[in-house]
């Protein structure tokens, strides 16, 4: 089974690529390097600098690789922006994939795993949120993705592509090996903010509301790890490879953290307090997102292994020290001590 892997210089793609050269699996990359990192990508690994919709290269790259799946983690993804700026996200994530999906039904690829949201379903109408809750996406990031989506399931209807499109929750944390974590700019991720602030490498966090109706008055969200979200992804592309059946499922873990608990969980493992000020609220935010993730677990037979929150943040400020310690952003050898009960 050879996979090419769109946006695998990215957070979650380049965990994902990982995982396939550790399985080894033949994979290739692809990725514009607009937001991705080429030293993410192990040297052993095809790459190619392009743009998904720059169909031509597209063609040769699926030519020369000819792959039995095609992973796509590239576009944009944050929530504000897209609001900002929706003519930047219908173009990237929309006509852009567009453009992917019609030359991979050209190449004669045989299956495609999209990387989705849970901001599909907007506000929720009930928690935990399933695969069936009425998707009415809130923002132009939301609405891009639930678009692909749409387009993906009509290609495989109409031209035998084997689909499975993967709604991620919060996506968190690092490899193990410290090797590889989170590097968007702007950082807008809860977790890497709270450790940045508690290691005195960036400001103060801001909490956005201590008055929602949750137990502890901040908002809940169901945190799951990268590498957790890297092996759905493997499992289902076994299950597309020996079934054919499309899919649609939700990736998470069933279970919810407040932002309070997010912050506890910092303190407890690097030994700071995580300095920070309340805010307002922000619009749009719901007071609880959790996913409900029995069908994934029924389909693929995964569930999430190592997305305790306590785990997810000794593996990110294990990476982030690493990093904080190299001179060039590349992981060395780390000056801080390592994470508690590690």
């Amino acid at each position: 089974m050879n996979v090419l892997v769109a946006g695998g210089a990215g957070y979650i793609g380049s965990h994902f690529v990982r995982l396939l050269v550790d399985q080894d699996i033949p994979v290739a990359v692809v990725d514009d390097l607009s937001s991705g990192h080429r030293r993410s990508i192990p040297d052993t690994v095809p790459f190619a600098r392009a743009d998904i919709g720059d169909s031509e290269t597209m063609r040769r790259v699926l030519a020369e690789h000819e792959p039995f799946a095609v992973v796509d983690f590239a576009g944009l993804i944050q929530v504000g922006e897209s609001v900002r700026r929706p003519d930047l996200y219908f173009r990237v994530n929309v006509a852009h994939s567009l453009r992917l999906l019609d030359v991979i039904v050209q190449a004669g690829v045989r299956a495609f795993v999209y990387s989705s949201t849970a901001a599909v379903y907007g506000d929720p109408i009930r928690t935990p949120i399933d695969e069936d809750h009425p998707t009415k996406p809130i923002n132009p990031y939301g609405a891009s993705k639930l678009a692909i989506e749409h387009a993906a399931f009509a290609y495989a209807n109409a031209f035998n592509l084997r689909v499975a499109c993967l709604r991620y929750f919060n996506a968190a944390g690092a490899h193990p090996s410290g090797e590889l974590d989170e590097r968007h700019d702007p950082e807008t991720h809860l977790i890497p903010l709270a450790i940045d602030a508690a290691l005195g490498q960036g400001p103060a966090l801001t909490v956005y509301g201590q008055d929602w109706d949750t137990p502890d008055g901040t908002c809940v969200r169901d945190f799951i790890h990268v590498m957790d979200l890297a092996e759905a992804h493997l499992h289902a592309l076994h299950a597309l490879h020996e079934d054919g059946r499309s899919l649609c499922l939700n990736l998470g873990t069933g279970t919810g953290c407040s932002v309070q608990e997010v912050l506890a969980a910092v303190e407890r493992v690097t030994g700071n307090k995580v300095p920070f000020a309340v805010g307002p609220r922000r619009a749009g935010d719901p007071p609880q997102l959790v996913a409900s993730v029995a069908r994934a677990r029924h389909q693929l037979g995964w569930s999430a292994r190592r997305s305790d929150i306590d785990t997810i943040v000794k593996d990110a400020v294990r990476a982030r020290r690493a990093r904080f310690d190299a001179p060039d952003g590349v992981p060395g050898s780390s000056r801080f001590p390592p994470p508690r009960g590690s």
